[in-house]
């Protein structure tokens, strides 16, 4: 019995230490940009249209003159609303009609993108620069006109126009579907008598940090862009550069790619993401302005050479809506490769991903995320039961093996070798495996990690309610015992705070509860270190998750209350009788004092 509690001490505290090493000892490892020229950086900014081949498509600096108020086409879809603005036919007011920005009544829906001018600007527009040939080209401040369409939706496409008086005509063909994908079929119609050479661009600008970043070390908030297949992800101070002095900065270099890349900016829930063809190569830029605290990511398409007479079409996608699962799968499916990985799947994504395919499918069938969590635990109990069984069986003829052990103990005295050599061979004979009861609770810890992070980045949990009082799947417990559990008629304390995490909520309270419950299937440690933690251990436990998502809680009870009826059931069919009550009891029992040392007779020394 001395060595299975040693095992479960060590397992525990094992599973303790690498929760404590991932939430708050490794921060995520710095990414350094190599070092580039930093006047350079300066002038690499969109704005005027015409450079050579080899520089880039959008250089020098975003006008300083505020957005105008210029004509707007409106967005009407099922999931989204807003209007494109004729200035550089930017999408700059987006709101994702789904979505709310709290659970509350009349609470605004989502919004996305912002024009010029407003707090947190953040839009997309798309344009061109002259490399040969010609001079003017259409950029992100061109005023268009509407050739065709009165309002985008998925049935009805809009068109924009813009005559150069040069010989060249622009235009833009703007469709979107159903859920959050826009397409832009950029075109030139050459009129003139000679060739022109000149490159498609789209950018997105984002004007600051989000003022609603988490600042989670295991949530990808930032630029991020897929290279050639390859997904590299980077902090907004990656790309404003790391200091050097007072003056400079280093900025994060281009890429040129071959296939398969798109680029853009992830949120917690959502995301804006341009997607050129995946079988064209293009230049993939991530960009940072200091002078306008501008954050850009460019994809500027190849050089279009357009003979006289001719036109030419280069069709760009671009992603801005809510990081849904299943859409995100589709447009996967339909060829913009790896596109699932733009949700921030971890460093278990191998298990991360299947976990959550699995508890979508339980919540279409339940309809419930909170039950589907609960049904997800059963079946990722029944898949580890047979490595369960195993340890909870060897752990039923260790204890069957105590007596002899007790033996031993008396027969080897303070020779630890023979003690060693005797337990050893007090195994083999027996068949009997002392690491084993540690395997099942180290496998828990990758599963947690992955639900937790299933819970955390997935949008499908966000305000998804449960019964009761819990409302929202991704967010904490808001009951507390600081008003009773909502019979005081004053609030609980704010989210995050001190006093939230100390005045407990009734799901926390539960998890305890359910640990303290699994510990007295056995009799409690002789030795007093190993009693003294495990008394503490559900409690320490209660206290540390309980901030942690509704989601992640239930999991964790019905983890607990599953395995109490596994071994359990599995003692009593191996012979066993847990006395359960009678180990509750003696938890309750105050350990005898040592008796006092015989006083020594005076004058005695």
């Amino acid at each position: 019995m001395e060595e299975q509690n040693r095992n479960l001490i060590l397992a525990t505290a094992l599973s303790f230490l690498v929760i404590l090493i991932w939430f708050w000892l490794f921060p995520p490892e710095e990414v350094t940009p190599p070092p580039v020229d930093a006047a350079a950086t300066e002038q690499s900014e969109v704005g005027v249209p015409t450079v050579d081949a080899t520089t880039n498509a959008a250089e020098t600096a975003p006008a300083e003159a505020a957005a105008v108020d210029a004509p707007r086409i409106a967005i009407e879809t099922p999931q989204l609303n807003g209007t494109i603005s004729m200035q550089g036919g930017r999408i700059d007011q987006l709101s994702l009609t789904q979505y709310n920005e709290t659970q509350a009544e009349g609470s605004p829906t989502v919004t996305l993108l912002k024009p010029e001018g407003e707090p947190s600007a953040y839009y997309s527009t798309f344009g061109w620069a002259g490399v040969e040939g010609i001079d003017a080209v259409p950029g992100p401040d061109t005023i268009w006109s509407v050739e065709n369409g009165e309002t985008l939706t998925p049935e009805t496409p809009v068109t924009l126009a813009w005559d150069n008086g040069a010989g060249q005509i622009f235009r833009t063909e703007i469709s979107v579907d159903e859920d959050f994908m826009f397409a832009f079929a950029q075109s030139v119609e050459n009129t003139s008598g000679d060739a022109v050479s000149l490159r498609p661009y789209g950018l997105i600008r984002r004007h600051g940090e989000p003022q609603d970043m988490k600042n989670f070390f295991i949530l990808q908030e930032g630029p991020l862009q897929m290279s050639d297949g390859v997904l590299e992800s980077y902090d907004y101070d990656d790309i404003a550069g790391l200091r050097v002095n007072e003056q400079e900065r280093v900025p994060a270099e281009r890429v040129e790619t071959t296939s398969a890349s798109w680029l853009g900016y992830t949120d917690h829930y959502w995301q804006t993401i341009l997607i050129p063809d995946q079988a064209t190569p293009f230049r993939s830029v991530q960009k940072y302005f200091p002078s306008r605290d501008i954050y850009q990511a460019e994809a500027v398409m190849p050089v279009q050479t357009v003979a006289a007479g001719a036109s030419v079409t280069v069709t760009t996608q671009l992603f801005a809506g809510a990081k849904e699962w299943e859409a995100i799968r589709n447009y996967e499916r339909a060829g913009v490769e790896r596109f699932l990985d733009s949700i921030d799947w971890g460093w278990f994504f191998f298990l991360t991903k299947p976990i959550f395919w699995l508890l979508h499918q339980l919540n279409l069938i339940i309809g419930n995320m909170g039950w589907a969590i609960i049904a997800l635990t059963v079946v990722i109990k029944a898949a580890v039961l047979p490595l369960a069984w195993k340890s909870f069986v060897s752990m039923a003829k260790m204890k069957e093996l105590q007596p002899e052990m007790e033996k031993l103990k008396e027969s080897a005295g303070d020779d630890k070798q023979k003690m060693q050599q005797g337990m050893m061979k007090l195994y083999k004979d027996n068949k009997v495996n002392p690491a084993s009861g540690c395997l099942p609770i180290l496998l828990q810890i990758p599963i947690f990690f992955s639900l937790y992070k299933v819970i955390f980045v997935t949008i499908e949990l966000r305000h998804a309610p449960w019964f009761g009082w819990i409302k929202d799947l991704s967010a904490p417990d808001p009951s507390s015992i600081f008003n009773f559990y909502g019979l005081a008629p004053w609030d609980s304390p704010e989210p995050g705070s001190i006093l939230a995490l100390l005045f407990i909520g009734i799901l926390p309270l539960l998890l305890g509860i359910s640990m303290w419950l699994q510990q007295k299937l056995n009799p409690a440690p002789t030795d007093p270190t190993q009693k003294m933690i495990f008394a503490w251990m559900p409690w320490v436990f209660m206290f540390m998750l309980g901030s942690f998502a509704s989601g992640l809680v239930i999991y964790w009870i019905a983890n607990n209350v599953i395995t109490f009826v596994q071994q359990y059931t599995i003692m009593r069919m191996n012979g066993a009788k847990p006395d359960i009550f009678g180990n509750i009891r003696e938890s309750f029992k105050r350990d005898p004092k040592p008796a006092n040392d015989t006083k020594a007779p005076k004058g005695d020394k």
